[in-house]
């Protein structure tokens, strides 16, 4: 099992949408090799990395996770594509369900049937990376005649384990999974179940890859603003289950029931924080990623607050001086 540590654009709501690029710069300045780029309500991923890779030398970019339900394997392939050609190096790309807000509020397409959905979106997707032309001819994914310009057979996919039936998908289909805001104990726990399902469709395991939000030495401004980013997810699929396994199903239930987001961010603990975050100083940080690692993630990927920190570049340096040490 690898231990990499890599960065992820982290989309605090309150502050600057351009800060996104400074992370990157200082991510790879600090040795980072791999960031995440992923997408809400502020840029349009491809985009993005554009100006992220534009930005940097060498860092390999991963876009998302995308929501598999808003674009086509077509166009996933063609963001990819363009992404590597116009920086000059390999692009990954990473899906998931996302949400019924997102999906369906959002952008008018419908959030059903995740799971054979998302198997026929790989599908197609990698036959379209590998350079072939596309035929696809699912029950939800339609595809034919498209054939890159510039194949991206180097491109890996990763996808977002949101629930028992995506990681099944995830463990039979996907080169990675990532997981999101979850607890090292939740890490091995979904790492044993992604073993035992390679295992009975016969193929190596996929990477397992885990988003955690992180501080260097965080006051009050930081932990607000990851508790913040917790309260977006109360509700959500997959992740209110999570935190209710964590013995936070109060807060769950009320987010679902429709609190204001002001309200659950001053009702989160700090206890919650910790459980799902790495916080602290620049030891107590690398303890927490070591934590992970151990609990079966080959890679972590911080996502710095940068409320107190801006563009990370505090944590960042600092986890770069103790690797060298």
């Amino acid at each position: 099992m690898t231990r990499e540590i890599g960065a992820v654009v982290p989309f605090w709501l309150d502050r600057p949408d351009e800060e996104a690029v400074e992370i990157g710069i200082a991510a790879e300045r600090a040795g980072i090799e791999t960031m995440w780029i992923g997408e809400m309500a502020s840029f349009d991923a491809f985009a993005l990395a554009t100006a992220i890779g534009l930005n940097t030398q060498r860092m390999r970019l991963k876009v998302g996770p995308l929501a598999a339900g808003v674009r086509g394997p077509v166009g996933i392939a063609l963001g990819v594509a363009s992404v590597a050609t116009l920086i000059g190096r390999p692009v990954d790309v990473a899906l998931g369900s996302s949400s019924p807000v997102i999906v369906s509020g959002w952008h008018d397409r419908p959030w059903t049937s995740l799971a054979p959905r998302m198997r026929e979106t790989l599908a197609a997707l990698r036959t379209i990376l590998d350079g072939q032309r596309a035929n696809a001819d699912g029950e939800f994914v339609h595809a034919h005649g498209f054939k890159l310009r510039r194949p991206q057979p180097e491109a890996t996919i990763t996808v977002a384990a949101s629930g028992p039936a995506m990681t099944r998908v995830a463990a039979r289909h996907a080169d990675e999974v990532v997981l999101n805001l979850v607890s090292p104990d939740q890490v091995a726990g979904v790492r044993a179940r992604i073993d035992e399902e390679a295992a009975a469709a016969g193929r190596t395991p996929p990477r397992v890859a885990v988003w955690v939000a992180s501080a260097l030495n965080p006051g009050e401004g930081a932990r607000a603003q990851i508790a913040g980013q917790l309260a977006v997810y109360l509700a959500a699929p997959g992740y209110g289950e999570r935190f209710a396994e964590l013995g936070f199903g109060d807060l769950v239930d009320r987010a679902r029931a429709g609190a204001r987001r002001a309200d659950l961010v001053a009702a989160i603990p700090f206890e919650l924080v910790a459980r799902v975050a790495a916080v602290g100083g620049a030891a107590e940080v690398a303890t927490r990623i070591a934590a992970y690692h151990e609990a079966g993630a080959d890679h972590v990927a911080l996502a710095p607050s940068t409320a107190e920190d801006p563009a990370g570049r505090g944590l960042l340096d600092a986890l770069a001086r103790q690797a060298v040490a």
